[in-house]
């Protein structure tokens, strides 16, 4: 072969080609940043509207669904969804992967400008935004003190802590969770403003007109123009005790005289506790594309440096860091890495009896791992779970072709060849078969890059690596390996050269090695003479893995011990963000009691637009070694919160933010609400009825309580009102309005609001004693007099699902796996009537696992034709890669039943493992019916070329399924943190080599004479249909 050829001629050449790619590839390694999954960009675009003091249907039918019609029209959209609550809209588009985000939000902002005038004009202008799911907090500060107030620590929180932290290097956004945030409150007396004639409008024109700085531009004075301006901007509080409101009988009415000033916090709309301590925190986000384990280390230094400025009763303290489970993971990836490599070399040591071919082969390890990671820096990706387990898992890959080639040259060694003579024949006689099984295990690595939907961008980075370390390993093969061992004498090889007590040790082992290769050959000539029993032994075999495959349980992905959760509550609609908070100091305490929780912290609404009744507690373990499984702690700590009767709680996967993120998503549409929640509520007791369904909920929360102010228009009209001005009144007094700034001496700039007293607006009938000014201005009268009340309720959340109104019921699993549940759920709701109109989706992970489920499948289907087609070429025949891939379906007993035994489920890292599986089985097969055709060239019968080529090829068979076996053992043993996300793709690997490498020594070469016959017969009746009849060539006259 012109490589190995080469390579042997000019050893310089191939050994400064191997270091080159080393030092490229150790250089590439110090750039490539740590995460903990590739950066995939989900198409979503979010529409944020805020509409202050309309309810939630007035939100809903003024906003969101002029914005869902606009968007609807967008190219690409898959599906939309919004949610509506007081003053708040919040409409998600998802759109089709592939359609370009920007594209995207650029016709969003134009469809949304096209009917702005629809809106009221009361309505804050809306806010797009891409979802960037990366973009999610990886560390959470908490901001405590034993002493200090919340205005206080607020104010250091935003003045000194968020500003250092954003100088950070890495940080992208520091969002602060419980500020009380200076306001600077005009608490208005009803009483006083009416009996100085005022109106609302007049004392909120007065704060406007009154404090500012108005600039009057500049002086002409030669060469210089200073500027001139008319300073009145408020600098101190003590600004707003003389300023004039109006005048009456020439007399000023100053401010307090009708209201009461105070320096306040603004309203607050979330609220942070730590182990049940009211503080503040910061939400800190990175930038994109920069290493999450880099900016964690950073913040940890800068946390130690402000605590060391800040006064000593108020302390930072880091309470959540999601770069440690990444750190962790990939950390013990590493470690697996590392043990693979050993373990792999050492199975090739033990058969080999050289430790000089043991380093030749393998050298293919660390020059095919530090290749790769030229390319995953030149492609942009990261160091992350899905690369480094993609490299674990190629471990046995990487040395397989180093194996064959070195033990094919070691065996013509021991036939008498020289070494130099042996290197060069040895590989060329392996080449083809070599080069066949590589492209073999690149054609199932190809379809798992380019697989569709979202997974396919999450396993394209696993996919490219792969494929990439197994053709350098390819390149070591036929280049360092052979020139090495022509070059590097081995007396090991020689049979004849006496051996050390390990060596001879060694040697007994291959002699067993020799005596099984006999009873494969004894056992294969028994099968060749009984095919129709081997037959049925394989279709038996077949059939047995589908039967176990219908006892495992399938998920979308499988769960791994992060050392944390969380527990997410909804208390009910309507009550105060103290006691919310009090609801939540409560539930804390209940959890902390598990020895195995090392702490708490709650956020209280704010993050994700939440309202003030919903919060969620972080819980932190203790370290894994000292306390229970994760699971069996979510089971204790459901159980321990099953007593808040009066708050719906449930338990969630850490580091979710916003929105239901339970695995069972239940989605019913219909354009009738009322029809909508009995429908709910059969299908919420059917839930309630399967085993495995935990924590089932429905988004139908309890109505609000609402009273509506009805305007009397004929009476209004009588008296110069209109609707227009009832309301903005209203709304002005009630939820106040910032009417102006107010700019201390460090410049910091603050909001002046304006609103009555508490006092005056705690009861409904207050609102009847409310002025409104009539006849322009000039009059005023009680609302009471224009206006009635009516007191009722509101839903307090409203959900839509594609222009529908929707309502969710949502379940985790607890004991069962998420396709087991599921199935129970729809069976029992399949007898329910549901109306013309309606619709019943199952969404979440259901929908995308059953997604995945069938990409995985296509990609399965594409990598076997992809290997027909290289066997096919390899081999010239239409009909032996049939022979071969009988492999494919012996080694799925292997797998269902490996599943089966350790308890796993079906799930997409299994589903990977089979498709990774379809490319390696195939390997033993192309090595025995290649040197089988070889031999029958030589002129061997069909039978002995066969029990030849088995008896030949076992030791190499042997060598590259345990070195693959051995290299996979540290994942299939869940070593380290998130072993249990890695360990069902390298269990499924395991359970087929073993069963398809038993099975494929008998069953190929038993199909292999079928298929030979066929192709016999079918030469035969080609040649007979074809041939001309006798003396049908005319001769010529």
């Amino acid at each position: 072969m012109f490589l190995s050829d080469l390579s042997i001629k000019q050893p310089v050449l191939a050994t400064m080609l191997a270091v080159s790619l080393v030092t490229l590839g150790l250089f590439s390694y110090r750039q490539l940043s740590i995460d903990q999954f590739p950066d995939v960009e989900i198409p979503v675009l979010t529409v944020e509207t805020q509409y202050p003091g309309a309810s939630p249907e007035t939100v809903e039918r003024e906003v969101t669904k002029r914005i869902e019609e606009a968007l609807n029209t967008i190219s690409g959209v898959r599906h939309i969804e919004s949610a509506t609550t007081e003053s708040r809209s919040m409409v998600a588009v998802e759109l089709h992967l592939g359609v370009r985000i920007a594209n995207a939000q650029q016709d969003a902002q134009a469809k949304i400008n096209a009917i702005r005038a629809d809106f009221p004009k009361e309505m804050k202008e809306p806010v797009i935004q891409r979802i960037d799911f990366a973009a999610l907090p990886i560390v959470s500060i908490a901001v405590e003190s034993a002493t200090a107030d919340i205005k206080t620590l607020s104010s250091v929180a935003e003045k000194v802590i968020k500003k250092r932290i954003e100088t950070v290097s890495g940080v992208g956004q520091v969002t602060l969770v419980g500020l009380a945030r200076r306001e600077i409150q005009i608490l208005l007396d009803p009483n006083k403003v009416k009996a100085y004639g005022l109106t609302y409008g007049q004392v909120s024109a007065a704060l406007q007109r009154e404090n500012m700085d108005v600039p009057a531009g500049k002086l002409e004075q030669g060469q210089r123009q200073p500027l001139v301006r008319v300073a009145g901007k408020f600098r101190s509080l003590d600004a707003f005790d003389r300023l004039v409101v109006a005048f009456r009988n020439s007399s000023p009415i100053y401010l307090p005289a009708i209201a009461r000033i105070v320096d306040g916090v603004e309203e607050r709309r979330s609220a942070s506790l730590i182990n049940g301590r009211s503080g503040l925190s910061l939400d800190v986000v990175k930038q994109s594309g920069a290493n999450t384990v880099e900016v964690a280390d950073a913040l940890e230094q800068a946390i130690r440096s402000i605590n060391s400025e800040l006064p000593p009763h108020i302390r930072l303290r880091k309470v959540v860091d999601n770069s440690t489970f990444i750190r962790e993971s990939v950390e013990d990836v590493q470690v697996t890495l590392l043990l693979g490599g050993l373990l792999t070399v050492l199975i090739v040591f033990l058969f080999l009896n050289s430790w000089r071919s043991t380093l030749i082969t393998g050298l293919a390890l660390p020059v095919s791992v530090i290749s790769t990671f030229i390319v995953m820096k030149a492609l942009g990706f990261t160091l992350n779970i899905l690369t480094l387990m993609g490299l674990s898992l190629a471990i046995g890959l990487l040395i397989d072709d180093a194996i064959v080639v070195r033990e094919n040259i070691v065996r013509h060694m021991q036939a008498g060849a020289d070494h130099f003579s042996a290197a060069r024949e040895a590989t060329a006689e392996i080449g083809l078969a070599v080069m066949a099984t590589t492209f073999t295990i690149i054609a199932v690595f190809v379809p798992v890059a380019f697989m569709r939907g979202i997974i396919g961008r999450f396993f394209f980075q696993f996919g490219i690596t792969v494929g990439f370390a197994v053709l350098v390993s390819l390149y070591v093969s036929f280049t360092l390996d052979p020139m090495l061992s022509s070059r590097w004498y081995d007396p090991a090889a020689d049979p004849l050269v006496p051996r050390a007590w390990f060596g001879r040790l060694l040697n007994r082992l291959n002699r067993q090695v020799d005596r099984l290769q006999q009873v494969l050959a004894t056992t294969l000539g028994w099968s060749l003479s009984h095919r129709w029993a081997v037959m049925v032994l394989a279709v038996a075999a077949v059939a047995s893995s589908f039967l176990i495959f219908g006892k495992l349980g399938s998920e979308f992905m499988p769960s791994a011990d992060p050392g944390q959760f969380q527990v997410a509550y909804k208390a009910a609609p309507g009550i105060s963000l103290e006691r919310s908070a009090e609801i939540a100091r409560e539930m804390e305490s209940e959890i902390r009691r598990n020895p195995a929780v090392a702490y708490t912290y709650t956020t209280i609404g704010g993050t994700a637009g939440k309202p003030i009744n919903e919060g969620t507690i972080f819980i932190r373990l203790t370290p894994r070694k000292t306390r229970k499984h994760y699971k069996l702690l979510t089971a204790e700590v459901r159980q321990a919160i099953a007593r808040f009767r009066a708050v719906r709680a449930s338990i969630e996967e850490a580091g979710n933010v916003g929105g239901d993120v339970k695995p069972i998503q239940i989605s019913l549409r219909g354009s009738d609400f009322e029809r909508l929640v009995p429908l709910s509520e059969q299908i919420m007791a059917a839930a309630k009825q399967v085993a495995g369904a935990a924590d089932v909920d429905t988004s139908e929360e309890a109505p609000q309580a609402e009273v509506r102010i009805a305007v009397n228009r004929e009476a209004a009209g009588d008296l110069g009102l209109d609707l227009a001005t009832v309301a903005s009144t209203v709304r002005g007094l009630v939820a106040g309005e910032v009417v102006s700034q107010f700019e201390d001496r460090d410049g910091d700039s603050y909001d002046v609001r304006l609103r009555v007293e508490r006092q005056s607006r705690a009861r409904a009938a207050d609102l009847l004693g409310l002025d409104l000014p009539a006849q322009g201005g000039r009059a005023l009268v009680p609302a009471s007099q224009v206006t009635r009340l009516e007191t009722g309720t509101a839903p307090s959340k409203i959900r839509r699902r594609d222009l529908m109104r929707e309502v969710r019921i949502s379940a985790s699993t607890a004991g069962r796996s998420l396709g087991e549940v599921v199935g129970d759920i729809q069976r029992r709701a399949a007898g329910l009537a549901v109306p013309p109109g309606y619709h019943i989706d199952y969404t979440g992970d259901t929908e995308i696992m059953m997604e995945s489920f069938g990409y995985a499948m296509q990609s399965l289907v594409l990598g076997i034709v992809l290997i027909y087609a290289i066997l096919a070429s390899q081999f010239r025949s239409f009909l032996q890669p049939f022979a071969l891939m009988l492999s494919l379906p012996l080694s799925l007993l292997g797998v269902a039943g490996m599943l089966y035994l350790v308890r796993d489920t079906l799930n997409m890292m299994s589903m990977i493992g089979i498709i990774l599986l379809m490319g390696l089985v195939t390997k033993n097969a192309i090595l025995v019916v290649d040197f089988a055709n070889t031999q029958r060239r030589e002129g061997l019968s069909r039978r002995d070329a066969l029990i030849r080529a088995a008896r030949v090829r076992l030791r190499p068979i042997l060598m590259t399924t345990l070195a693959m076996i051995f290299g996979m053992l540290p994942l299939a043993f869940e070593i380290g943190a998130g072993a249990e996300f890695r360990a069902p793709m390298a269990r499924a690997v395991i359970g087929g080599l073993i069963t398809s490498t038993v099975l494929t020594l008998i069953v190929v070469p038993v199909v292999y004479t079928y298929l030979d016959d066929a192709g016999a017969r079918f030469v035969r009746w080609w040649t007979k249909e074809n041939a001309a009849p006798a003396g049908s060539i005319a001769r010529p006259h």
